[in-house]
């Protein structure tokens, strides 16, 4: 810390009775009362360099008779006793030393008293100029007394803001972050460094003789977390205009810093609170991976419980969103805090999801519609083909949408616990995902599960509309294994994973064929079930009144062509249909 020596001769000051006073053999002829304490002084030395005394005297002697002395009260002096003695020891010529902790309060002091040149007699500068040499020459030269001198100002806003100090310090502040700390004070703040610790390092390496701009600038993210807001943000905003060469994700640390002082946790929101978050969210940089999506996600589950603007939220959403694949699924559940009940915010993550859409493949195709989705249920149950495709397209969806499809996934299997959540919830963000990105779906049969499990009391077309999501060709031989028992599930879907289980077989071995009276036994049970839900199929069912058969006999007959043990997979269909055949 820099420091400046005004003056040569000893302090003199005394107090007496609880006056202060100067200890000199002629008599005192000025008092002045600052606060609650009084001064007894002379006029000599200090009406010839404070201005303001010498015309608040000349204006009382011209009142009053000479005969009586008044008491000069300062009462609207900036700052506290500590400054104006300085001033007054100044004029005494009494040694005096300033430094970033006192110059504002004796700044503003030296401004109030008039102690500028024109006061002064004789070439010496008076201390206001002094002042200001110090400021200039030192004080904005260092980061370090720049931040201190900042912090003081916030004793005297206003006067700091008329004589340009707060911007004076500001700009400095901002000048010294020039160069972006090494990668290892990056990887230090992504693990949680204490911040006393970094703190006390780099005070270690300041006295030890270090201190270039390079490893102070390691440190600024730190210091400025001290700053009060209106002061944090200012100078935030003047490092990122004024030094373009900055980096942004060196911005973003400083930015996560500050809320893990401020904001430290979703209980002890506050007023405060709210416009520190508003602050926090406006000066996020654009840039994609400035700020990891686990610090988004913390300030969204914040601003999902604040008074926080709509806007704010939506910049959070989206800024998340771009990097939705490094996201968790405990980072994804999001508090909800209004009248539906629901726990998490299911449509803030559809808005991450379709941003993180849009920028990883804008060219991709929305998932179809539930009509076309309903309509072509039937058809493809039977078609070996597209069973023999998936099986060799598995792995050809892009890694990031399989990803984020995985977490979309495990994200609705810890929403399905909530009682609350609403099908067509459910069911929006399950369809958000676009096709050919899932290439499982067991996942998708584990959250319908749970859903099922929860909310037993769901009407049937419900249960219907939710299990329309799932792609029975998807599932794997274990997850279809579990589903045919699931008493949960429509008929419907555990006979379409019988087909399709039939049909993997007929896909993996041809060399059994099966017998006319099977085949006639299967074309009869599935007549039988289509007489008895003729009245469903009216309401809008998956599957077909010719049930997608009879129009494609090829098709059915090489769907027929069951491999081993035909009978006891064709014993446990017709079983399978009996004992559901009440619940629909």
């Amino acid at each position: 810390m820099k420091f400046m020596e005004l003056g040569f001769r000893p302090d003199t000051f005394c107090t007496v009775e609880a006056v202060r006073s100067v200890s000199s053999d002629l008599l005192n002829d000025l008092i002045i009362q600052v606060k609650s304490t009084k001064y007894l002084l002379h006029k000599f030395p200090m009406l010839s360099k404070c201005l303001r005394l010498k015309n608040l005297v000349s204006s009382q002697e011209t009142e009053t008779s000479q005969e009586h002395q008044q008491v000069i009260q300062l009462i609207d002096f900036p700052g506290e006793t500590e400054a104006f003695e300085l001033c007054a020891k100044f004029c005494y010529g009494i040694t005096i030393t300033l430094c970033a902790h006192n110059v504002v309060a004796v700044r503003c002091a030296a401004e109030y008293l008039g102690m500028t040149e024109e006061a002064e007699l004789g070439d010496t500068e008076n201390l206001v100029q002094r002042l200001e040499i110090f400021l200039t020459s030192c004080v904005f030269k260092s980061w370090r007394d720049s931040f201190i001198t900042l912090q003081t100002t916030k004793v005297l806003p206003l006067w700091s803001e008329d004589l340009g100090i707060t911007n004076r310090c500001i700009e400095a502040i901002a000048n010294g972050v020039n160069i972006s700390p090494g990668e290892d004070f990056s990887r230090q703040l992504e693990t949680g460094l204490l911040r006393n610790r970094s703190r006390r390092r780099r005070d270690e390496f300041l006295c030890n003789g270090g201190g270039s701009n390079a490893e102070n600038s390691r440190w600024w993210g730190e210091d400025l977390a001290d700053l009060g807001l209106d002061l944090y943000r200012r100078t935030m905003v003047a490092i990122i205009s004024s030094n373009r060469k900055i980096s942004r994700r060196l911005i973003g640390n400083a930015l996560r810093i500050y809320s893990s002082k401020w904001l430290t946790s979703i209980e002890e929101s506050s007023a405060d609170s709210n416009l520190v978050l508003e602050s926090v969210i406006s000066l996020l940089p654009a840039d994609k991976s400035a700020v990891p999506c686990s610090f988004l996600l913390q300030l969204l589950k914040m601003a999902n419980v604040m008074n926080v603007s709509p806007s704010s939220k939506m910049e959070l959403a989206v800024k998340a969103g771009n990097q939705l694949d490094k996201a968790t699924v405990t980072e994804l559940l999001i508090p909800l805090s209004d009248k539906s009940g629901m726990l998490y915010d299911v449509d803030v993550v559809k808005i991450m999801v379709k941003q993180f859409l849009s920028q990883v493949s804008p060219e991709i195709s929305p998932r179809r519609t539930r009509t076309e989705h309903r309509r072509s249920h039937s058809e493809e149950n039977i078609n070996l083909e597209e069973i023999q495709e998936i099986g060799r397209s598995l792995s050809s969806s892009p890694p990031l949408l399989s990803k984020v499809a995985k977490l979309v996934d495990s994200y609705l299997q810890e929403i399905a616990r909530d009682v609350n959540l609403t099908v067509s919830k459910f069911v929006e963000l399950a369809e958000s995902i676009p096709d050919g990105s899932r290439t499982c779906h067991d996942d998708v049969y584990k959250a319908i599960d749970i859903y099922l499990q929860v909310h037993e009391k769901i009407e049937k077309c419900e249960r219907k509309s939710l299990c329309r999501i799932l792609e029975c060709k998807k599932l794997s031989v274990e997850a279809s294994k579990k589903a045919a028992q699931n008493e949960l599930l429509p008929l419907r879907v555990i006979v379409q994973i019988l087909f399709v289980e039939q049909a993997r077989a007929a896909i993996a071995t041809t060399t059994n064929n099966i017998t006319t009276n099977e085949t006639a036994v299967l074309r009869r049970s599935f007549t039988t079930r289509r007489e008895e839900e003729r009245g469903e199929e009216e309401e809008g069912d998956e599957i077909k009144p010719n049930g997608g058969f009879q129009s494609t006999p090829s098709r059915f007959m090489a769907f027929c062509s069951i491999p081993r043990q035909p009978k006891k997979m064709l014993c446990k269909l017709l079983s399978m249909s009996r004992s559901l055949s009440q619940r629909i």
